[in-house]
């Protein structure tokens, strides 16, 4: 073991280096409030000291301070009244999700009236709305309504946060009675064509709800049964669109356009086309930060292929990772970019060398084995990050999940194409593909549900929690000290 080694390796490392005192002070300003002042001038101090000295001290200081006032300056407080009895106007910023007794779904406050002098003031915000079953919601709809905005009171403390980062700031529940006037507007957006695309396939309901919410991000018409049995067999991760699925896009866009390197110039056009498609497919799942994530790391991938220039793949992700952090730090508290980033970061700390070393020299025996060795490694680096977050430990889903991203690859990929060539002659091979694939995600995500032992309840501590990452990051920098064994081969 030999430190030279981890250091040498880390110097390939910048952004990875620069994203960890920048994550550190964006968590800690949730915590703690400094002055604005305080922070400008550290960061100044920091920073000088730094330029002069040439200190990696005071370069992770000035990293830390930049985190901390990021957080700071991005905090963003209400401009609606909260538990105040007035007059809103909202609108239906997606689609409407069933939950038994009543329905909720995302909405944005355009407007709303000051009960004290009758004048209306403009506002953004975003809420959750919430309707009984008597009450339709169709996305993009204009409401105007009374009511009163709650502030988010249920939950645990950590689901509050989690909302509270994604720029919610409060709840809204809507009858017929409460509703003053509604105009319903047409919805805009490749976020909304796409969904209505995929219901052009003519799925059944089941097969429907989960090509949807693996292609496009839409989980409104996924059941309760669904989603239990997504969570206690580890495959709920499947349901939110994330780096896997733009992973799978990625390499069947460049599977597809294998032929173009053999034109003049035609690697370039393949990987403009490639990085478009990507974003494309990130749009039409309405942007998510995982999605985003991943996005970003495949440009990155492919500027590098177009320039043949070295690629370091953990330290695009602590790029794609620093750069959606300084657009909001607020990332850094939703549950879905931390899972994002830990399946990434234990794919390609553990599950790429792992492939390298099981490797057989036959291609379907390593491919079947490199499947099974990411998707474990990908649960192992998301379940005490799953377990904190609910509350359950899905054992089943380390034998499961290679055929699951299997399937899901077949259904993700026939979505998308539909989705870019919605051509009626390929309609049926699309239908038949992807109704079969998501059966047998369902299928399986209900005969592991139902095993005993499938799914362990655990909710561990953020105290302990971090313990076993800190444990995990120590174990990665340890291995990346050691010396490889030198093998030499003497000549007979």
């Amino acid at each position: 073991m030999k430190l030279v080694r981890l250091s040498s390796r880390l110097e390939r490392m910048p952004m990875l280096r620069a994203l960890v005192p920048f994550a550190a002070g964006i968590v800690v300003g949730e915590y703690y409030d400094l002055p604005v002042w305080f922070l400008a001038l550290s960061f100044v101090l920091t920073g000088a000291v730094a330029l002069l000295l040439r200190s990696s001290a005071c370069m992770a200081a000035m990293l830390f301070a930049a985190g901390f006032g990021a957080a700071e300056l991005r905090t963003e407080h209400p401009t609606v009244p909260l538990d105040a009895a007035t007059v809103f106007e909202i609108v239906v910023s997606d689609f409407p999700a069933e939950r038994g007794a009543y329905r909720t779904v995302e909405g944005r406050v355009e407007a709303w009236r000051d009960p004290r002098d009758g004048g209306w003031y403009a506002s953004g915000d975003r809420i959750v709305v919430r309707a009984d079953s008597l009450t339709p919601l169709a996305v993009g709809e204009r409401i105007c309504c009374r009511g009163r905005i709650r502030p988010l009171r249920g939950g645990s403390e950590s689901y509050r946060r989690l909302m509270r980062s994604r720029g919610y700031v409060g709840s809204l529940y809507l009858t017929e009675k409460t509703i003053l006037e509604r105009r319903a507007e047409k919805p805009g957006g490749l976020h909304v064509a796409a969904v209505g695309r995929l219901r052009r396939l003519g799925l059944s309901p089941a097969a429907d709800a989960l090509v949807r919410a693996m292609t496009a991000g839409d989980r409104s018409a996924v059941s309760i049964r669904q989603r239990e049995a997504f969570s206690r067999s580890g495959l709920s991760h499947l349901l939110a669109v994330s780096g896997l699925h733009t992973g799978i896009v990625f390499l069947a866009i460049n599977l597809l356009l294998w032929w173009m390197p053999l034109l003049r110039r035609g690697h370039l056009l393949r990987n403009l086309v490639a990085t478009v498609v990507v974003w494309c497919f990130v749009a039409a799942a309405g942007f998510p930060p995982s999605a985003v994530r991943a996005g970003v790391m495949c440009m990155l991938l492919q500027l590098a292929l177009a320039s043949s220039s070295e690629y370091s793949a953990l330290n695009a992700l602590a790029a794609a990772a620093f750069g959606m952090l300084l657009w909001n730090p607020a990332w850094a508290g939703d549950v879905s970019f931390r899972l994002s980033f830990a399946a990434v970061a234990g794919i390609l700390a553990w599950g790429v060398p792992l492939c390298r070393r099981c490797r057989t020299g036959l291609r379907l025996p390593d491919m079947a084995i490199g499947a099974y060795l990411v998707g474990l490694t990908a649960t192992v680096a998301t379940a005490p990050l799953v377990a904190h977050t609910f509350g359950i430990l899905p054992v089943a889903g380390l034998a499961i999940n290679p055929a699951a991203i299997v399937l899901a690859g077949a259904a993700v990929v026939c979505g998308a194409v539909w989705t870019v060539v919605p051509i009626e002659a390929l309609r049926p091979g699309f239908a038949y593909v992807a109704e079969h694939a998501a059966e047998g995600i369902d299928l399986l995500a209900r005969a592991v549900a139902d095993l005993p032992g499938g799914a362990v309840e655990w909710h561990p501590s953020g105290t302990t929690t971090a313990g076993i990452y800190l444990f995990f990051v120590v174990a990665t920098l340890a291995a990346w000290s050691v010396e490889p064994k030198k093998s030499v081969t003497l000549s007979s």
